[in-house]
């Protein structure tokens, strides 16, 4: 069982492609995660992307998609872990440091994409 174990749900009201392409250049995974090296072990195209990690943690990340209402709920799991001999509060410290990510990614995206919509108004469409 990975030591990193992360999982975040994050409702937007976007469709599905907008925030597919959110996450489709590389660049933007560099600007979410700098401190990781992602290599994309199956694209989903509007259902996300899965991934392999390295650099500060060994393992999978993975977006998921789902298209709910008028609206995405984005899914993100994270299941990796520290190299090397990790203590259990560094290990604490960076699940909490991860989730504490994964929030501000996903928000970061609704502020961005969301553009201002009030709510109870149906999105904009691509």
């Amino acid at each position: 069982m990975p030591s990193v174990d992360v999982v975040d749900e994050t409702f937007l009201a976007v469709p599905p492609a907008v925030l597919a392409d959110a996450f489709a250049p590389p660049a933007a995974w560099a600007r979410f995660w700098p401190d990781l090296s992602l290599e994309v072990y199956a694209d989903r195209g509007t259902e996300g992307l899965r991934w392999t990690v390295g650099g500060a943690l060994v393992g999978t990340m993975e977006v998921w998609l789902e298209p709910v209402l008028d609206g995405t709920v984005l899914h993100y799991f994270l299941r990796a872990d520290l190299p090397g001999d990790a203590s259990d509060k560094r290990i604490r410290r960076e699940v909490r440091r991860r989730q504490l990510a994964a929030k501000q990614v996903s928000l970061g995206l609704k502020l961005l994409l969301e553009d201002g919509r009030p709510p109870g108004v149906p999105p904009a469409l691509p």
